[in-house]
């Protein structure tokens, strides 16, 4: 993740709404891709702060009505706009908590706070998610749901109630927003022996399964199988059943990145992508904070993979020296490698195709 600078000169943040210095608004700009000082124009409208830019643009709408977003939509030719647009990112999330009810604002505003770094991670690898209206293709789009009514122990266990688990449908992606509750989150991640568990963690793994449809399905299953196994035998529920009755397989170090991997192919896929786009936006962050000499080359798997270890052991040490949990918990065995190097082949080769079909789409 990049920082920025207000007109003043003062570090900003990807989620900066204002900057600290001079107390003028700020918002990411979708021409220059920055975070940017919002310098006031007539109509409510703004210019970009940037100078080599210079658009004017309108805030989110969900940035002014509701304060959960930082973004800003461009006003072509500087008119007033008639009207408050969604950005981009908003513009993706079906259903929105109940705003009604006592700590769901604040809930909603850290699933899109993740959701906006999910975006930037896309971008930087050049994943595909903007397509045409007649594109055959699954439309990538958000549920953020709470349960009917609280269940005061496990989400699998069943009651008369509506309950929603996180996971992701033909490009819906919904997540149950007791994940934006740190404490509830803290205790299902030691309760599922997970390495970690967060809301961007959660982004990374259901959009995982998105592109599992999108560069996958009908392009390169017998390549997936290879690789993963079949994901036709056993059937997922048979294999959801399985895991849950019996945990995951024993020395699982050996050859899957994550315990839930072991579950079933396609979650051994979403797990060993969502690790390569972790490694991604470390590396990006790592950089552009001065700690690697020299800009990640993102099509260069083996380089990547070594950058990350190096800098994982670090960090890691750093993070053990003020007891908190392992940046970098995975073990990159040789099995797991070869998964995440099929992830990073499947990525270059849709973000060589998402090029040629923005071209056209401008």
């Amino acid at each position: 993740m990049k920082t920025f600078r207000c007109v003043c000169e003062n570090m900003l943040f990807f989620d900066n709404s204002v900057c600290l210095r001079c107390q003028k608004e700020v918002g990411f700009c979708p021409a220059c891709n920055n975070i940017v000082a919002l310098l006031p124009q007539s109509g409510g409208t703004f210019q970009c702060g940037n100078a080599a830019c210079g658009v004017v643009l309108a805030k989110c709408a969900n940035y002014v009505q509701h304060n959960v977003c930082n973004r800003c939509v461009r006003v072509e030719a500087a008119a007033t706009p008639s009207s408050l647009a969604l950005c981009e990112c908003c513009a993706l999330t079906n259903t929105i908590p109940d705003l009604n009810v006592a700590g769901n604002p604040e809930k909603w505003y850290r699933l899109e706070a993740a959701k906006r770094r999910l975006f930037y991670e896309l971008d930087l690898l050049g994943l595909p998610y903007r397509f045409a209206a007649d594109d055959p293709r699954p439309k990538l789009r958000f549920d953020f749901k709470d349960d009917m009514e609280p269940i005061r122990k496990l989400w699998w266990v069943f009651g008369n109630k509506e309950q929603v688990f996180t996971g992701q449908a033909n490009g819906l992606i919904t997540v149950n927003i007791r994940e934006a509750n740190d404490a509830e989150r803290e205790a299902l991640r030691v309760n599922f022996g997970e390495a970690h568990r967060t809301l961007i963690g959660h982004f990374r793994h259901e959009v995982a399964h998105y592109y599992w449809e999108i560069l996958v399905r009908n392009q390169d299953e017998a390549g997936c199988k290879a690789v993963f196994g079949d994901h036709e035998k056993p059937t997922y529920q048979e294999a959801v059943e399985a895991y849950y009755k019996n945990g995951p397989l024993p020395n699982w170090q050996e050859r899957f990145v994550s315990a839930y991997a072991t579950m079933h192919p396609w979650e051994d896929f979403a797990e060993s992508f969502a690790t390569y786009l972790d490694m991604a936006s470390v590396l990006d962050t790592a950089y552009h904070n001065g700690f690697l000499p020299t800009l990640p080359r993102y099509g260069d798997f083996d380089s990547m993979l070594v950058q990350y270890r190096a800098l994982g052991i670090g960090m890691n040490e750093i993070n053990r020296s003020m007891g908190l949990l392992d940046l970098v918990p995975e073990v990159f065995v040789e099995a797991v490698r070869k998964k995440m190097r099929y992830v990073h082949k499947r990525i270059a080769a849709a973000a060589v195709v998402c090029t040629q079909e923005t071209a056209k789409l401008n």
